[in-house]
């Protein structure tokens, strides 16, 4: 009779600190989860978690048909100066943001493992504000023909290239909100056709996207890291030479949150394993054959989303292996574990688990990883007493009886 035992690690929180902005800064944190979802086993990628402001949360539809979501920032560029009539690109209404990928490291500060992470800025908007209405700047008969005057015919709805149009522009007299796509890096301008003495952008509306590593490679925690721009004539967030911002620098504060399931369950009465010759005890019994093997096959389901370890335990044990014991007779028989593991786990050269071998002694722990989430997959254990213990274990003439025992315990670990 074998006790079996299934152990599993206990889950740790952590908490994330973070030290408040200064005055001429402005931090947003950028926030992504990873759980897996049994209704969607194969989708292993981060949902974003960031709430939606400004644009989107407006204009929701506008953002779903382009698969994109919007944050709104409290931070305002002024006029520094008029804004003469076709003037130069830097000197009129420009815009140069960070399209491109940039990467990132975010870093778990309980295991220090890190990743990369890249993000780019897919889209941006605002309100502008004149010092008078459109009309009056302009000599236009109504807010909408003055808005278009302003700007040689166009109103800000039509993206300057290479940005791109997103769906809904919106004005009054004094003002009008956009937002732009911007598919590639580059600078998109809005010539003046008119003076205009004074104006001002109220808050950045931006849009981003994400590219974030295989969630199924990360350890359970909050990975953090932070990446920054400079904003300003020359930054990351260029609005020209004319449009100064209030204030100089943007922190994206990231965090990917990566909650890991492994669970492992046995069956009612599986911890106990009767271990038995194929065909049963009578060839034995009756004949005196004896048995090439006992073995015993115990099922188990698994569910795993991350890499995980297993190790084993035992008493007693003999030449490096568990064993069987009759205390009676003070005579030991080795006992082997195997395991094979459901389709999706795999070793870490990616090759099937069929009767992998189980070691007792943590330096003997085998490590898994999964190719997708495995979510309440039937695996097994294996346990046999091989055939050359068998003739040490059933001698001819010395009876039936006796009685072999033994403990394992198999450990299931997150934390590898």
């Amino acid at each position: 009779m074998v006790n079996f035992k299934a152990c599993l690690p206990q889950w740790l929180c952590l908490l994330a600190l973070f030290v408040a902005p200064s005055a001429e800064a402005v931090n947003q944190e950028i926030r992504a989860l990873f759980r897996p979802d049994s209704a969607n086993p194969q989708r292993n990628t981060f949902i974003n978690k960031t709430p939606v402001s400004g644009y989107c949360a407006d204009y929701p539809g506008q953002c779903e048909d382009n698969q994109m979501f919007s944050i709104r920032l409290p931070m305002r560029f002024e006029s520094a100066r008029a804004m003469r009539p076709n003037d130069s690109p830097r000197n009129s209404s420009m815009f140069t943001v960070p399209a491109q990928w940039r990467v990132l490291t975010v870093r778990n500060a309980q295991t220090g493992a890190t990743e990369q992470v890249e993000v780019r800025i897919a889209g941006f908007g605002s309100w502008y504000t004149l010092s008078d209405t459109a009309a009056n700047l302009t000599g236009a008969v109504n807010a909408l023909e003055g808005h278009r005057a302003l700007w040689g015919g166009a109103s800000w709805v039509n993206a300057a290239p290479p940005c791109q149009y997103s769906g809904v522009g919106l004005f009054h007299d004094y003002g009008y909100g956009f937002f732009w796509k911007t598919p590639v890096q580059g600078t998109c301008v809005k010539t003046a056709s008119f003076p205009i003495p004074g104006m001002s952008y109220e808050y950045l509306d931006f849009a981003y996207e994400l590219r974030t590593p295989n969630p199924l490679g990360m350890s359970s925690g909050l990975y953090t890291g932070d990446l920054s721009y400079r904003i300003g004539p020359g930054g990351d967030f260029d609005m020209g030479d004319v449009m100064l911002p209030t204030d100089g620098d943007l922190t994206l504060n990231f965090v990917l949150d990566v909650q890991h399931t492994l669970k492992v369950e046995i069956p009612p009465g599986g911890e106990k394993i009767q271990l038995v010759p194929a065909g049963g005890w009578q060839s034995w019994l009756q004949a005196g054959r004896r048995p090439v093997s006992l073995f015993r096959d115990q099922t188990f389901n698994i569910s795993a989303s991350s890499r995980f370890k297993m190790q084993m335990s035992c008493g007693p044990g003999t030449n490096g292996e568990c064993a069987l014991e009759d205390s009676g007779v003070n005579r030991r028989v080795e006992l082997f574990v195997s395991v094979s593991l459901p389709n999706g786990l795999t070793d870490l050269s990616s090759q099937p688990v069929r009767r992998l071998r189980l070691r007792p002694g943590a330096e003997n722990a085998l490590n898994f990883k999964p190719a997708f989430y495995v979510d309440r997959a039937p695996g097994t254990l294996h346990f046999e007493v091989p055939p050359h213990s068998m003739a040490n274990m059933l001698r001819p003439g010395e009876g039936i009886g006796g009685r072999y025992s033994g403990v394992v315990t198999v450990i299931w670990d997150s934390e590898v």
